[in-house]
């Protein structure tokens, strides 16, 4: 990735890359018994933002969360690790894809993936306006990999944003309402 003059120097994804470990108790269950689905995207949440202010050196606000997936029940007395890390920016921009692993909190069985998700970050300032942030470096191939298909995920929420604006426009022009 080349720099541009002007532009903040580049970060490696090991800059900003963070867990944020949790122990699941009965105030964090659904009417299931099972940890409510919004208590893991609040963590996921949570983890995501801290690699978005660090990665950027500042404030920022979550502007969308896509693919998030519940691979598995969490359970109360479960030890939830929610792994975060940089995967693409853009000009203002940063996506943080998220990992989140579940092991018993007094077992020594391996940790499982539970769930998953991809969080769209911009950076603020003062002001709430908009920031540059710097390019995010990848350092190993799966940081490559990661780096690429968050490029496409880009491509395809920018198409698909895209292309409700223009059905919209066309239902309004056949007097429909918006």
């Amino acid at each position: 990735m080349t720099e541009i003059a002007g532009d903040p120097p580049g970060k490696p994804i090991s800059a900003s890359r963070t867990t944020l470990s949790h122990i699941m108790t009965a105030n964090d269950t659904n009417l299931l018994g099972t940890v409510h689905g919004g208590v893991i995207m609040k963590l996921v949440d949570d983890a995501a933002g801290a690699v978005a202010g660090r990665h950027s050196g500042g404030p920022a606000v979550t502007a969308s969360m896509d693919e998030m997936a519940f691979l598995a029940p969490v359970r109360v007395g479960d030890l939830v690790h929610v792994k975060a890390q940089c995967n693409w920016t853009g000009r203002t921009s940063m996506e943080i894809g998220v990992r989140v692993l579940a092991e018993r909190w007094n077992e020594s069985t391996p940790a499982t993936q539970v769930g998953s998700a991809y969080l769209v970050f911009a950076a603020v300032d003062a002001e709430g306006k908009p920031r540059t942030v710097p390019p995010v470096l990848p350092e190993t191939e799966q940081d490559e990999r990661r780096f690429q298909e968050a490029q496409i995920r880009r491509t395809h929420r920018l198409a698909r944003r895209q292309a409700i604006i223009a059905l919209r426009e066309e239902r309004a022009a056949q007097g429909f309402e918006a």
